[in-house]
Parts: C-alpha cells; structure tokens; sequence
C-alpha cells in the first residue's frame, strides 16, 4: 500500500496536469469497489471544475464549489491519465501493461483538458466517496485522523498527552492513524532506526530526548522520500510514470540478516512480526 509521501507525489502531479479542469463526462465500468459507487455518482460530478487537489494523510481530495470527492487506493489502486483522442496512455502511475489497465480501469474521468483521469485496481479495496460539502471535518474518514505529521502541533507535548498510561508499543503506535496519519509500516520502520528505539518498547517509557529524536526522524524520513520520489516496492510508480528511489536507502527496511548500516555498530537486521507486519530492526543499536 502506498504511504504518505507516495500519495504526496501523486496528489502533486495531479495538480500540475488536472487542476481547473472540469469534468465533462464519467464511465463507470465497476461499481463494486470498497464501497459501491452509486447510480446519481455520474450525474452529480459532470460539470464540476476541479477546483483544488489535496492530500490528508493516505487519502486525495478534489475540491469543487460545493462538493468533495474522497478517493482511497487502497491496497492495489492507481490513478492514470490518458490522453483524450487516442486512448493512449502516456502518464501513468503503478503499472505499465496495458492488458492489466483495461482489465481493471473501472472509472473513467473525462476532462475538457484532452484527459481522462482513470481509476484502476485490481483488488477493488480503494474508493471514492462524494460529499455535499467543502468542510473536511464534516468527513468521517478524515474526522478519526491524527495530526500530520509535518503538522508543527505533532510535537512532544501532544505526543507525551497522549501516551499516557498506555502500555502499546512504540511501533503500534506510529501505525495507529488516530495518533499520527499517513505513517506506514516502511517509514515507521526507518523512523525507529533513526532514532534508535527498539519497536517493542512501551511508548509511555519514552523519555524526552527519545520523543524529540523521533518526531525529528518522522519529519525528516518522509521529505527526504517524497524528494527521491518516494519508495518503489513491488510496482509503485508517481503519476509521471516514474520510480521512486527511497528504498535504495532503507537502512532496516527488508534488510534482515545484514549488518548494521551504523559505523560505530556491530549489530545485525533482524525481523520479528508485530501485529501481523514484518518490522525491522538492529539488535545492538535499538534498545
């Protein structure tokens, strides 16, 4: 699944090619996605300028007048541009083999700016949800989110209230997106070796140093991902079509059995799993 500053890539490329345009008209080949796509969804968003795209932590969100599309990938979706009057694709995000985009495009988008945004997943575990308002916080999915991360009030004050009497680990609770969103299990993984804290730690045994260091890593791992284009696992690609190079630097992440990527450490990789993910460690450094 595609993490914060993979989405972040997405939504920006969005901007830049499909921002003001309008829709002038929608194809939906499957409905059954996460959450079935109703019959008046068509009807509703045709003649709709897109007025803004943004990003709340996995989710994207298109602005219009009075309206908001929600839209999640979910495991396997992708969103893809196809240039208007051929058909051909030639910005794309994910795959690239044509035999999978037409088997799985299920929604079709078309613009007035010679585009068709496309909706394609093969697992149909993402969707898209239209509101009758501008207002985020009138949104459930996004009114349970946590802080940003990149939110100056994600700070140790906030992060010491709420580890309070609670006996989760420090790994948990980085996934758990009521405390922080966007975070997934890759750079929850970096973020812990950065700051040298074993994943299994008590969060409420923090001190203040280690809550500094780590939400100083957080912040810092995830500009430096969406700087390199975010991290390529398995076929993620931004919607230009490129691959990201952060996991050429992954210093635990999939790394098991290597050596410590510290100098100074004589420390191995090792994987345990932690609520049914894989986490990385080094057993000498992260304590």
């Amino acid at each position: 699944m595609p993490e914060l500053p993979e989405i972040e890539i997405v939504k920006r490329s969005l901007f830049k090619m499909i921002n003001k345009a309008k829709i002038i008209d929608i194809k939906v080949n499957n409905k059954n996605l996460r959450y079935k796509i109703p019959n008046s969804f068509s009807k509703h968003l045709i003649d709709e300028k897109i007025l803004k795209i943004s990003r709340r932590s996995k989710y994207i969100i298109f602005h219009f007048e009075k309206k908001l599309l929600l839209a999640h990938m979910g495991m396997s979706g992708k969103l893809l541009l196809v240039r208007n009057y051929d058909n051909t694709i030639f910005i794309t995000s994910f795959y690239y083999d044509s035999n999978i985009l037409q088997n799985h495009n299920h929604i079709y988008f078309v613009l007035n700016n010679g585009l068709v945004l496309v909706y394609n997943d093969v697992r149909r575990f993402g969707f898209f949800k239209l509101y009758n308002t501008t207002q985020l916080n009138k949104i459930i999915f996004l009114k349970k989110l946590g802080l940003e991360p990149f939110s100056k009030k994600f700070n140790i004050k906030y992060f010491k209230k709420f580890v309070q009497n609670r006996k989760k680990n420090i790994k948990n609770l980085l996934m758990d997106q009521t405390f922080v969103s966007g975070l997934g299990n890759i750079y929850v993984n970096e973020a812990l070796f950065m700051s040298k804290i074993y994943p299994l730690r008590a969060c409420s045994s923090l001190n203040r140093k280690e809550i500094e260091n780590l939400i100083f890593y957080i912040k810092k791992i995830l500009k430096f991902s969406i700087s390199k284009g975010g991290s390529s696992i398995r076929d993620y690609r931004n919607i230009l079509g490129k691959s990201g190079s952060f996991q050429q630097f992954f210093s635990v992440y999939g790394q098991e059995n290597k050596n410590c990527s510290r100098i100074s450490c004589k420390g191995k990789i090792k994987k345990i799993q932690i609520s049914n993910r894989s986490s990385f460690y080094c057993n000498k450094c992260q304590n």
